[in-house]
Protein backbone atom coordinates (compact mmCIF):
# COMPACT_ATOMS: atom_id res chain seq x y z
CA UNK A 1 0.00 0.00 0.00
CA UNK A 2 1.13 3.61 -1.09
CA UNK A 3 2.24 5.53 1.35
CA UNK A 4 0.75 9.40 1.62
CA UNK A 5 3.27 12.26 2.71
CA UNK A 6 3.48 16.02 2.87
CA UNK A 7 6.30 17.88 1.49
CA UNK A 8 7.59 20.72 3.73
CA UNK A 9 9.11 23.66 1.61
CA UNK A 10 12.78 23.15 2.93
CA UNK A 11 12.62 19.99 0.92
CA UNK A 12 11.32 20.98 -2.23
CA UNK A 13 13.52 23.77 -2.12
CA UNK A 14 16.74 21.68 -1.28
CA UNK A 15 15.56 19.36 -4.26
CA UNK A 16 15.83 22.23 -7.14
CA UNK A 17 19.19 22.95 -5.34
CA UNK A 18 21.10 20.22 -6.12
CA UNK A 19 20.78 17.36 -8.12
CA UNK A 20 23.20 15.10 -5.49
CA UNK A 21 20.75 15.05 -2.30
CA UNK A 22 17.79 12.91 -1.01
CA UNK A 23 15.63 15.79 -1.63
CA UNK A 24 15.94 15.87 -5.47
CA UNK A 25 16.29 11.58 -4.90
CA UNK A 26 12.31 12.00 -3.36
CA UNK A 27 11.26 14.47 -6.29
CA UNK A 28 12.44 12.13 -8.65
CA UNK A 29 10.58 9.60 -7.48
CA UNK A 30 6.80 11.11 -7.63
CA UNK A 31 4.54 10.09 -9.54
CA UNK A 32 6.33 6.66 -9.97
CA UNK A 33 4.03 4.78 -7.91
CA UNK A 34 5.94 4.61 -4.84
CA UNK A 35 4.17 6.98 -2.53
CA UNK A 36 1.53 9.74 -3.07
CA UNK A 37 1.70 12.99 -1.64
CA UNK A 38 -0.65 15.86 -0.18
CA UNK A 39 -0.78 19.58 -0.77
CA UNK A 40 -2.71 22.68 -0.27
CA UNK A 41 -3.36 25.69 -1.86
CA UNK A 42 -1.79 27.73 1.41
CA UNK A 43 1.53 24.90 0.57
CA UNK A 44 1.07 25.40 -2.94
CA UNK A 45 1.86 29.33 -2.59
CA UNK A 46 4.60 29.04 0.17
CA UNK A 47 6.58 26.33 -2.16
CA UNK A 48 5.84 29.26 -5.22
CA UNK A 49 6.93 32.04 -2.52
CA UNK A 50 9.92 30.43 -1.43
CA UNK A 51 11.23 28.94 -4.48
CA UNK A 52 10.95 32.44 -6.52
CA UNK A 53 12.96 34.20 -3.50
CA UNK A 54 15.37 31.49 -3.04
CA UNK A 55 16.06 29.58 -6.00
CA UNK A 56 19.14 31.18 -8.33
CA UNK A 57 17.35 33.13 -10.77
CA UNK A 58 19.92 33.17 -13.40
CA UNK A 59 18.83 29.46 -13.80
CA UNK A 60 15.12 28.86 -12.80
CA UNK A 61 13.09 31.73 -14.31
CA UNK A 62 9.39 32.52 -12.97
CA UNK A 63 8.46 30.29 -15.55
CA UNK A 64 10.45 26.94 -14.93
CA UNK A 65 9.26 27.60 -11.09
CA UNK A 66 5.46 27.74 -12.75
CA UNK A 67 5.64 24.83 -14.16
CA UNK A 68 7.47 22.87 -11.67
CA UNK A 69 4.61 24.00 -9.65
CA UNK A 70 1.68 23.46 -12.01
CA UNK A 71 3.20 19.41 -12.27
CA UNK A 72 3.04 19.63 -8.29
CA UNK A 73 -0.43 20.56 -8.96
CA UNK A 74 -1.44 17.96 -11.31
CA UNK A 75 0.14 15.06 -9.27
CA UNK A 76 -0.67 15.75 -6.05
CA UNK A 77 -3.85 14.78 -3.72
CA UNK A 78 -5.64 18.30 -3.13
CA UNK A 79 -6.68 18.84 0.48
CA UNK A 80 -9.56 21.15 1.46
CA UNK A 81 -8.19 22.36 4.67
CA UNK A 82 -12.02 22.51 6.87
CA UNK A 83 -10.38 22.28 10.50
CA UNK A 84 -7.35 24.74 11.42
CA UNK A 85 -4.99 23.49 13.96
CA UNK A 86 -3.25 26.83 14.76
CA UNK A 87 -1.84 27.58 17.23
CA UNK A 88 -0.15 23.87 17.20
CA UNK A 89 3.49 23.39 16.46
CA UNK A 90 6.33 25.59 18.20
CA UNK A 91 6.51 27.37 14.81
CA UNK A 92 3.63 28.47 13.74
CA UNK A 93 4.98 28.83 10.14
CA UNK A 94 4.47 24.71 10.25
CA UNK A 95 1.49 24.55 11.33
CA UNK A 96 -0.07 24.80 7.67
CA UNK A 97 1.83 21.82 6.76
CA UNK A 98 0.69 20.00 10.10
CA UNK A 99 -3.17 20.77 8.64
CA UNK A 100 -2.33 19.16 5.38
CA UNK A 101 -1.30 16.27 6.88
CA UNK A 102 -4.25 15.82 9.11
CA UNK A 103 -6.90 16.56 6.41
CA UNK A 104 -5.08 14.15 4.40
CA UNK A 105 -4.68 11.85 6.27
CA UNK A 106 -0.95 11.61 5.44
CA UNK A 107 1.12 8.88 7.84
CA UNK A 108 4.31 10.90 6.78
CA UNK A 109 5.72 14.38 7.14
CA UNK A 110 9.15 14.83 5.17
CA UNK A 111 11.03 17.61 6.36
CA UNK A 112 14.42 18.83 7.69
CA UNK A 113 13.42 20.74 10.58
CA UNK A 114 12.10 17.42 12.73
CA UNK A 115 12.55 19.45 15.40
CA UNK A 116 9.96 22.03 14.88
CA UNK A 117 7.63 18.62 14.10
CA UNK A 118 7.56 16.98 17.87
CA UNK A 119 4.02 17.64 18.75
CA UNK A 120 2.85 16.14 15.44
CA UNK A 121 4.20 12.96 16.43
CA UNK A 122 1.79 12.96 19.20
CA UNK A 123 -0.92 13.11 17.21
CA UNK A 124 0.16 10.01 14.96
CA UNK A 125 2.46 11.51 12.41
CA UNK A 126 5.82 10.10 11.59
CA UNK A 127 8.40 12.76 11.02
CA UNK A 128 11.26 11.62 8.29
CA UNK A 129 13.90 13.42 6.79
CA UNK A 130 14.15 12.72 3.03
CA UNK A 131 16.71 10.29 3.58
CA UNK A 132 15.00 8.89 6.55
CA UNK A 133 11.77 8.24 4.06
CA UNK A 134 13.67 6.94 1.41
CA UNK A 135 15.02 4.07 3.81
CA UNK A 136 11.46 3.53 4.32
CA UNK A 137 10.15 2.80 0.92
CA UNK A 138 13.26 0.29 0.33
CA UNK A 139 12.15 -1.15 3.31
CA UNK A 140 8.48 -2.14 2.42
Amino acid sequence: MKKLIVIDTNVVLSALQSRLGKSFELISKIGNGQFDFALSVPLILEYEAILKGHLNRTIFSDSDIENFIDYFCAVGIKTKIFYLWRPYLKDPFDDHVLEVAINSNAEVIVTFNKKDFLEAESLGMKIFTPKEFLEELTEV
